[in-house]
């Protein structure tokens, strides 16, 4: 379980998440420059574990569904938190981590447990305040993207518009809108119409960095397909 499947750094370099096939996440950061030793930057500590997936079984194909995670790719960082998707062999799964080291003190209904005061005892209303605390780093979950594949998910890759990311799986790359779980579009399927007739698969996938109409996908023949969204919306014929 502790084996790991895949990392990955976020953008700025300072966090790096890895999976494992136990369907954990475990994020390191990087620690800060110390005066004594200003060139070792090479110090990773954990910041944050959380259970990303958990085993499942698919009853319609008498299936085990491991919770082995496959990729994890971070979203560009738009404020104080981080995102990240992290997928298994079929779902995929969208995490906020955010921090915690103030926490509010002085309700005027609640008391410093959190249950509910007596109202007849109430007299004065004060503005509650925010006292320092330990870091606490939480880790929620924002969004679950399930039954967009019938084939293992190989890869996922997130756009340059921020808004949209792609996956895909052995015979297929499905374009998904980061806020919309239940649907999602096919733009590339190499299904033949007889199985008999199937000569390679999709191995991996990636959009071009800035670029959101390009991506590309490899396939097991060892070539790689460069494709246009532009230039019609199902892109088995690549564009290069």
């Amino acid at each position: 379980a502790d084996i790991i499947s895949t990392v990955e750094f976020n953008h700025t370099g300072e966090l790096l998440a890895t999976g494992d096939k136990g369907g954990r996440v475990v994020i390191f950061q990087r620690e800060p420059e110390s005066k004594n030793e200003p060139y070792n930057q090479g110090e990773y500590n954990v910041y944050s574990t959380f259970q990303s997936h958990e085993p499942e079984f698919d009853y319609l194909k008498s299936l085990e569904i491991e919770e082995k995670i496959n990729k994890i790719k971070w979203l560009p960082q738009q404020n104080a938190a981080h995102s990240l998707l992290s997928t298994n062999d079929k779902t995929i799964k969208l995490w906020k981590i955010t921090e915690r080291d103030k926490r509010p003190e002085g309700y005027n209904l609640k008391d410093e447990e959190g249950k509910l005061k007596d109202l007849s005892t109430v007299t004065s209303l004060q503005v509650p305040v925010l006292k320092p605390m330990d870091l606490m780093v939480e880790v929620t979950p924002r969004r679950i993207f399930a039954n967009g594949h019938t084939y293992h998910v190989n890869s996922i890759s997130v756009n340059s518009d921020c808004e949209t990311y792609m996956s895909a799986d052995d015979l297929r790359i499905n374009l998904w809108h980061l806020a919309i779980t239940d649907r999602s579009f096919n733009i590339v399927d190499i299904k033949p119409a007889n199985m008999e007739d199937l000569t390679e698969v999709i191995t991996a996938s990636e959009f071009h960095p800035h670029h959101c109409n390009l991506f590309v996908y490899s396939s097991s023949k060892g070539s790689l397909r460069l494709c246009d969204m532009r230039a019609s919306a199902l892109c088995d014929k690549h564009s290069k």
